[in-house]
């Protein structure tokens, strides 16, 4: 039985967007068979249960109206950090292979292609906005194959923005007292192309790449949207974790068991500094919410409504990017997928502008993160957060949402079958109907899976391994198992059967060790394989 929460969420999408109609047509025998139009919704630190159709709190109807209609994915992956995500999400590569975890401005270009100039060698146009964060193409639209692109390279400020591109020529700063938000502007920019593509371009299909950065720290947000979460969190983050959980399995996700705070981690990327300009209120700890002061209780529940606010402006940008496609007459033809870069931050640093302490809470002049506390509500019910191979840093929500290509009858429904963000390339290249011959001779084959099949309701391709590795953490998912390490616990292998226990509470390591040695060694014969695309890819 579907939720009420989501038929109202459906409701408030059309009256936000504008719509008369809340469904969209479709039938199992209307598969499109000409090019969709593609459109990949990138967000910044969301955590995976963020989303009102993931569990959440938070007002979400545009993406909620999406996976209502579409299908959500509830073990899909990204590469636990930004830069990563976003260099295996265009390419289709794992960052290792193109040595681009750390980033390497020679590999990537030798032997890549961006999804966005293959997408334009089959007459595609191609339009990005938002964050870009891949070094390894240094311009947007130079070397992303891009058409057009506004690309957002401040991550320090939603309101002033002092580095931003358009079509790779440097724009001039946002000055204090101008109307921008980063948000609204990312999604403007979408709109200005679509809208140029209808008029000029409406022969072909478009590639539209939508890269928002939010939530990504500093936390900003519009001050009447901050005001409409006042006291939702007032009950701190265990009590909020368990509705979440709750709300998850009403929907019909598994019941899956909650991971526990871990108090003993700190919050990393703490800069210099950072401690004296936020002052003693602040918590660098996952601590019992009951432990913290009244002053520190509000604190904490102000910096979560200031990340709800900014997922709730980022879903209405979305709504608007959507009312332009229906304009269109596209929208039945479009493929949307939504995902995130990487779970939720723990991260507590001061940078940028600083933090001015006098103003309020989430406005331009402050320097604000979510921290431990808060992160684990955003990850729940997986463990740990952004940075870490556990599946809080690397578990993201992930809708499709096709009305001409996706079976109706999987309409709301939750695909429990694993993908990762390098599968994205293979499958729209799948479903526009290209193999790979686009591979220039040194580059290796993709790595990923098509998961297109999963459009009609049939398995999905088979899927091999799932490699992670992020700064000294790593991690793989073969099946139902996993095994995953961290400098926080020595580098010492866990294992774990995500089938019986996604939320990693269980260590089985002792109790199966060959099964840990023989994950362990397929682990590292996939990491010795990339190091070896790496390094001949630089050979030549």
């Amino acid at each position: 039985m579907r939720n009420t929460k989501y038929w109202i969420s459906i409701l408030t999408a059309a009256l936000l967007t504008g719509s008369t109609s809340i469904a969209v047509a479709g039938s199992a025998s209307a598969i499109s068979q000409k090019q969709p139009n593609v459109l990949i919704v990138l967000a910044d630190d969301l955590g995976f249960s963020d989303l009102g159709s993931y569990g959440s709190e938070i007002d979400t109807p545009n993406l909620d109206s999406l996976a209502e209609q579409g299908v959500r994915f509830s073990n899909f992956y990204n590469c636990a950090r930004c830069w990563a995500s976003r260099a295996a999400l265009i390419s289709g590569y794992y960052p290792q292979q193109m040595n681009a975890d750390p980033p390497d401005r020679k590999t990537i270009r030798r032997w890549s292609t961006p999804i966005s100039t293959i997408l334009k060698q089959q007459g595609y146009r191609a339009y990005h906005s938002g964050k870009w964060h891949i070094p390894m193409y240094d311009q947007t639209t130079k070397d992303g194959g891009f058409d057009q692109s506004y690309s957002l390279n401040d991550h320090d400020r939603f309101f002033y923005a002092k580095a931003h591109t358009e079509n790779d020529q440097r724009l001039p700063r946002i000055k204090k007292g101008t109307d921008y938000y980063a948000t609204s502007a990312i999604a403007d920019h979408m709109i200005k192309y679509l809208k140029q593509h209808q008029s000029d371009h409406s022969d072909q299909p478009f590639f539209g790449y939508l890269a928002f950065t939010s939530p990504h720290f500093p936390l900003m947000a519009p001050q009447e949207t901050i005001n409409k979460y006042d006291g939702k969190y007032d009950a701190g983050w265990d009590v909020l974790k368990q509705r979440r959980l709750d709300e998850l399995r009403n929907q019909g996700f598994p019941a899956w068991k909650a991971s526990a705070r871990e108090p003993q981690i700190d919050a990393p990327s703490r800069f210099k500094g950072t401690e004296e300009a936020l002052g003693p209120i602040e918590t660098y700890n996952a601590v019992e919410w009951d432990t913290l002061s009244a002053e520190q209780k509000s604190y904490q529940a102000k910096k979560m409504q200031i990340h709800a606010a900014m997922i709730d402006e980022m879903d209405r940008a979305i709504g608007r990017v959507i009312t332009q496609i229906r304009s269109m007459g596209a929208l039945e033809d479009t493929l949307i997928m939504f995902m995130s870069d990487n779970g939720a931050s723990a991260e507590i640093l001061v940078r940028g502008d600083g933090h001015n302490p006098e103003v309020p809470m989430g406005s331009g002049e402050s320097y604000l993160c979510l921290g431990p506390g808060f992160a684990n509500l955003a990850n729940a019910p997986f463990r740990r957060y952004k940075i870490w191979n556990h599946e809080g840093g690397i578990a993201t929500p992930m809708i499709a949402f096709w009305p001409k290509g996706i079976n109706p009858e999987l309409a709301g429904s939750i695909n429990q079958q694993p993908g990762h963000l390098v599968d994205v390339v293979p499958t729209i290249m799948n479903l526009i109907g290209i193999n790979d011959s686009f591979r220039k001779a040194e580059a290796p084959p993709l790595p990923g899976s098509s998961f297109s099949d999963a459009f009609k309701g049939e398995t999905m391709q088979k899927r091999g391994a799932i490699f992670f590795k992020h700064r000294g953490n790593r991690g793989m998912r073969l099946g139902d198992w996993k095994i995953v390490s961290s400098p926080t616990d020595r580098n010492k292998w866990e294992l774990y059967n995500l089938k019986n226990d996604r939320a990693e509470t269980t260590n089985l390591a002792a109790q199966f060790p060959e099964k840990i040695q023989q994950l362990t060694q397929y682990w590292q014969k996939l990491e010795d394989q990339m190091a070896m695309d790496a390094k001949q890819s630089l050979s030549k």
